[in-house]
């Protein structure tokens, strides 16, 4: 119980930990946890929070971390593009380091392609609007918290006339993979700490249907320990009653409508899609695309490039890591040949992924 006394508040954290185990000890079988947000996996590393848990409670990571799920194809078709002369590449800075099937775009940006790091898509409108004789294409990845931003930069675009502004989509949403993964018979889900960002956007309703659908509890879970610790014992409320319902851990921020302008900002201009998720598949309507009548900015529909037949490293188990089946040390390459200064897989690059929250917090030895 020594980590308890990092806590904001040691006596309630106490409390929650204690009421855990024996909630947990009512249980008539071991359960399963998942939470799906990269900021929860790093608090939950930093807080040493599995530690705290009962034997028979499981948590694990999922695919909550968007530049983790981002394929290996997205990669090399921004490389691609950046080998072009009158293209320049805009990305968030923890997109530089992921690997492709060659190369990363940091390593591409050493060569001599034109990539630059933007705080958001904003930015890359600004560096089209200085460089009218290039084409600017801005990496859209991210789950429904940042799609409504780069949104809103299309629509800025076209209010404006620039016309050398484009977006390489590869935008996820979240409720459809927790679906798929609710799924899967090797992971056996009983419940969900639901990624609160993401739900400050769509709201908790967006995980109804996959209440309603799989009978798995929902609880939108906020980022401190205590409120970790809440959202569990919440879930595990659920289970011992036999129910399953869509809670709201985090009522600071979300509330079960969510931001309706942000929601109507998305639908104007995006549409659902099948999208790949790396290391997992393709998952059906899971994904943003452009509309119709905002094409002219698609990058993968208005800048012709070749792009190779995608390759995934040989050895790397991050597809398993992202699902949940595996921890991240299981994986052969963990610690050895990948690590956060020479990455094989994308759950070692971002600061958000399973790996690098496990090899950060000291677990690796």
């Amino acid at each position: 119980m020594s980590l308890l006394g990092q806590f904001r508040d040691p006596q309630l954290a106490q409390q929650l930990v204690k009421t855990l185990h024996q909630r947990a000890a009512e249980l008539a079988r071991p359960v399963t946890l998942m939470e799906v947000c990269g900021t929860h996996t790093m608090a939950i590393g930093q807080h040493g929070l599995r530690s705290l848990l009962p034997e028979n409670i499981r948590l694990v990571s999922g695919p909550g971390c968007p530049v983790c799920v981002t394929p290996v194809g997205t990669i090399d078709h921004a490389v691609a593009l950046s080998q072009h002369s009158d293209v320049i590449i805009t990305t968030f800075g923890d997109m530089m380091r992921v690997p492709g099937s060659t190369r990363s775009l940091q390593q591409q940006s050493a060569r001599g392609g034109d990539v630059r790091i933007v705080y958001s898509s904003l930015d890359a409108l600004t560096i089209a609007a200085k460089n009218p004789d290039k084409k600017v294409v801005f990496i859209g990845i991210g789950f429904e918290t940042t799609a409504p931003t780069i949104a809103g930069a299309v629509l800025a675009a076209q209010q404006q006339g620039i016309d050398n502004f484009f977006v390489l989509c590869a935008h996820k949403t979240m409720p459809q993979a927790m679906t798929t993964l609710s799924d899967d018979p090797e992971l056996k889900i009983d419940g969900y700490l639901c990624p609160a960002h993401v739900s400050t956007v769509i709201g908790a309703r967006g995980y109804q249907s996959l209440v309603d659908r799989c009978h798995i509890p929902c609880v939108v879970t906020g980022f401190e320990a205590l409120d970790i610790l809440q959202g569990i014992l919440m879930v595990l409320a659920q289970i011992a009653r036999g129910q399953a319902q869509v809670e709201i851990q985090y009522r600071r921020f979300v509330t079960m409508a969510g931001n309706q302008k942000a929601q109507r900002l998305l639908a104007q201009v995006f549409e659902p899609c099948d999208a790949n998720w790396r290391g997992i598949g393709v998952i059906a309507q899971s994904g943003l695309r452009l509309r119709a009548e905002y094409t002219r900015f698609d990058a993968a529909q208005q800048i012709a490039t070749e792009v190779e037949a995608p390759q995934e490293p040989v050895g790397c188990l991050c597809g398993d890591v992202l699902k949940g089946i595996l921890s991240p040390a299981m994986c052969p390459l963990f610690g050895e040949r990948c690590t956060p200064i020479s990455p094989v897989g994308a759950c070692m690059v971002s600061s958000e992924g399973a790996c690098a929250a496990q090899y950060r917090f000291g677990h690796h030895s």
